[in-house]
């Protein structure tokens, strides 16, 4: 690995005082790691604080064709394009570990890159919800970017100039998958963001309102009304998402009778599923609203309990659940990792760890029942471990699959910054198709993409490390998200 961008990753480590736990990994160097892994995605004109070096200003011109500032925000994965919907699941994500782990983040040196990463992802998608005026009602630009034309190139974001055209969705054209999705991110986002900055928080809020109130009036799948966006995220349904963003902005607002009166009236509140991910958040919302504590014990909160319960039982059991991701759950790899599906496995497991984790709380959150018996909140957290720590490099690979932990992990990460060079070091432009000679070069990243997860192993825990492998070598924001909060509790207290 000698030669490449290694500096900040070093650093990061250092800092992290190495304290490994007795399952021998750094829970507080991945954590860390994580966290930077954010900043290496960043898009638009970078902070004096950015410390992933190798990256530069990108997208500056991001929104022009509507004559609006939509710049920042993140990449979601190994792309140039800015995917509203995963973009603001990611958002959410990061505010729930920050949510429920902030004395833990605090603790380790990380609040405040975590609230730095929370509030870039949020103050775009607030910038990305604007007035209409007239008769159109609110609007949300649902991605920037073309998947089609960025796709056919292999370039650099502070290079790229492929089409960043503006996609919204609008009354006429809804979109109120991603509308209540970043409904849900920016009032997570609020109640993370609160102790440190109450105005920024407040003006999020009355963002996530208003959307909140787009989308129920306005109902419709975003990839109808952004076709360009059909083939890479689409979405099954918004009945997941809005229950999700009634849960919480149920949260900042204490209750406010409009956001318990959804809840209660929802006729769909998921069931028991097989998954949680960037296209079923049922599982999610039913966790927050469980959690809380404060609903009913009877109809939709009785069920929403119930399921929650045998979701945790079912990962345990390696069983599946009757919805979602079309049929069967997880089963345990040979090496004991979740598997799901072959693509991006990851993100389901990091997710359904991030639930495990938020359950067990003690002396009576981590118990599970359902039929299935039951396990204490110390088993369910142990279940986490296990899972993080197969990540790490406690699998039959010997590898870590989070880049730059440890002394092995992969070195040809399908990632177009991370594989060209750094613009810094070679000025040159790298043309759309010239791009393609790094691609297809078979020889490590000369910069590393610190803290990014890659896909999966396949379900026989076997890893094929070549950048062209992008099923396996893709990484996601989605998938790393989850992990900030999964690494915040299994830090020593």
């Amino acid at each position: 690995m000698a030669g490449r961008v290694m500096l900040v990753a070093l650093v990061v480590i250092a800092t992290s005082c190495m304290v490994r736990d007795a399952h021998g990994h750094d829970y507080r160097a991945a954590l860390a790691m994580s966290l930077l892994y954010f900043e290496g995605q960043r898009s638009g004109r970078l902070p004096p604080a950015q410390r992933v070096q190798w990256r530069a200003d990108s997208a500056l011109a991001d929104g022009a064709d509507h004559r609006v500032d939509l710049t920042g925000g993140y990449y979601d994965s190994s792309d140039n394009v800015k995917f509203g919907l995963p973009m603001a699941f990611t958002v959410a994500a990061l505010a729930w570990s920050v949510v429920e782990y902030g004395g833990r983040l605090d603790a380790a040196g990380e609040l405040g890159h975590a609230l730095d990463a929370v509030r870039w992802g949020a103050d775009y998608l607030a910038r990305a919800h604007a007035s209409a005026g007239g008769g159109g009602g609110r609007r949300r630009r649902g991605a920037v970017g073309d998947g089609d034309s960025d796709h056919s190139c292999w370039q650099r974001p502070e290079d790229m100039d492929t089409p960043r055209t503006a996609y919204m969705v609008t009354a006429s054209s809804p979109g109120s998958d991603v509308a209540a999705e970043t409904a849900a991110a920016l009032a997570a986002a609020a109640v993370a963001l609160t102790p440190a900055d109450a105005n920024f928080s407040s003006t999020l809020l009355v963002h996530a309102k208003q959307l909140f109130e787009f989308a129920k009036n306005h109902r419709g799948l975003y990839h109808n009304s952004v076709p360009s966006a059909a083939k890479f995220y689409a979405s099954s349904g918004d009945e997941d998402e809005l229950l999700w963003a009634a849960a919480w902005l149920y949260i900042p607002t204490g209750g406010e009778e409009e956001y318990s009166a959804y809840i209660a009236g929802a006729t769909n509140v998921g069931g028991v599923r097989s998954m949680f991910s960037r296209d079923d958040k049922f599982v999610g919302a039913q966790a927050l609203l469980v959690l809380q504590g404060k609903l009913p014990a009877d109809g939709s909160h009785a069920e929403m309990k119930t399921s929650l319960e045998q979701f945790i039982c079912n990962l345990a059991q390696h069983s599946g659940g009757n919805g979602g991701g079309g049929g069967g759950g997880a089963r345990l790899s040979p090496g004991g990792m979740l598997w799901w599906d072959s693509w991006n496995n990851m993100q389901y497991v990091t997710l359904a760890s991030l639930v495990l984790a938020v359950h067990a709380r003690p002396p009576d959150g981590g118990e599970c029942g359902g039929g299935g018996g039951s396990l204490s909140p110390a088993q369910l957290t142990a279940f986490a471990r296990s899972q993080v720590d197969y990540i790490l490099g406690t699998n039959p690979e010997t590898m870590s699959y989070m880049v730059g932990y440890g002394s092995r992990y992969p070195a040809e990460v399908h990632h177009r910054a991370a594989s060209l060079p750094s613009i810094k070091s070679s000025p040159a432009k790298v043309t759309c198709k010239g791009g393609f000679d790094y691609l297809n070069k078979g020889s490590p990243d000369p910069n590393v993409i610190a803290g990014a997860i890659v896909g999966w192993p396949d379900a026989d825990d076997q890893y094929d490390d070549s950048r062209q492998n992008f099923r396996q070598a893709e990484p996601s924001t989605i998938t790393v998200a989850p992990i900030v909060g999964v690494l915040a509790r299994l830090l020593p207290s």
